[in-house]
């Protein structure tokens, strides 16, 4: 019965990624054409307005250009099957572009700042405020299209690389409606100053965003342990088994879109090995069910023999 509830389960695993994949990489190439569309439009308006908040705005852009077309790449690479080098597959290409956007997009803070303080020296009227306004909203209305699009993605699949690609476009969102005040007040007697001044804003927002992204990114890559509250959740699937008396050395980490989770079960020392790994086996089936993008080793221990302490016992 556990070996058809396995195979059951290899069978539902098998469509749900396929599905996944499908989505990420949908998700990567939306992400750069609507990153080529909002360069196109916003540099019509920058040329136009001569607002150093266009500015700023279209240099977030040719950026997103930059990280949405490493972020393609790694995903694709990512998504590429597990072979003799890399047992664990290459999920941690995810976790490097995120670092890249994130060095990327504080690049583009600092050059902003640079614009900022430049404007504040050598003040410059903000000109066809309007037209510039009116670029920004189609902007961000094809910035809401894709984070939506890109949130179906996340859920369906966990991607650290896309949820990367969304939490700076999310940024876009607050940055556009920044731009679009100010244009609006940049035009008001004694208010230029806005302008540069929202600039700067801006730019705070954008080292916000990187630093973020680069926190997943590196928690990813240093294995850090998934979060208390899962790392608790599993204990307590694993000990709703009646024959199971204890777990130890729980050890939790990330790969890309896949957690992996090893851990020890004590069980009755008289049992034999043939009931062990039924044991187990039932533990993993309803450890997939809560974690259904894991990867689960379990190790059988007999209760009551002590062990060479391990590193963490928790």
């Amino acid at each position: 019965m556990t070996e058809v509830l396995q195979q059951g389960q290899s069978h539902t695993r098998k469509r749900r990624d396929y599905e996944a994949e499908v989505l990420m990489r949908s998700a990567t190439y939306a992400a750069v054409l609507t990153a080529l569309i909002l360069v196109a439009i916003k540099a019509g308006a920058w040329w136009v307005t001569g607002s150093v908040a266009v500015l700023g705005s279209l240099i977030d852009s040719l950026l997103d250009v930059a990280a949405s077309s490493v972020n393609l790449l790694a995903v694709r690479k990512a998504l590429a099957p597990r072979d003799h080098e890399h047992r664990f597959g290459h999920g941690k290409l995810e976790a490097l572009a995120g670092l890249a956007q994130a060095l990327i997009i504080a690049c583009s803070a600092l050059y902003l700042v640079y614009e900022c303080v430049r404007r504040f020296v050598l003040p410059r009227p903000v000109e066809n405020g309007f037209v510039g306004i009116a670029v920004i909203v189609i902007s961000i209305v094809l910035t809401l299209l894709l984070v939506r699009f890109q949130r179906k993605v996340i859920v369906k699949s966990g991607s650290l690389a896309i949820s990367a690609d969304e939490l700076h476009y999310k940024g876009d969102l607050f940055m556009n409606a920044a731009v679009i005040a100010a244009l609006a007040l940049s035009g008001v007697p004694r208010l230029s100053f806005t302008d540069p001044l929202i600039g700067i804003v801006v730019a705070g927002y954008i080292v916000w965003a990187a630093w973020a992204i680069m926190s997943q990114s590196y928690d990813q890559l240093m294995d850090r342990e998934l979060p208390d509250d899962k790392r608790q959740r599993v204990k307590e699937i694993a000990l709703t088994h009646p024959e199971v008396r204890a777990v130890h050395d729980l050890r939790t980490r990330s790969s890309g879109r896949i957690d992996f989770i090893q851990l020890h079960l004590e069980l009755d020392p008289s049992i034999s090995l043939v009931k062990a790994h039924e044991i187990s086996d039932e533990v993993e089936l309803k450890l997939l069910r809560e974690f259904p993008r894991a990867e689960v080793i379990i190790h059988q221990d007999p209760a009551g023999i002590e062990e060479i302490p391990a590193l963490d016992k928790r």
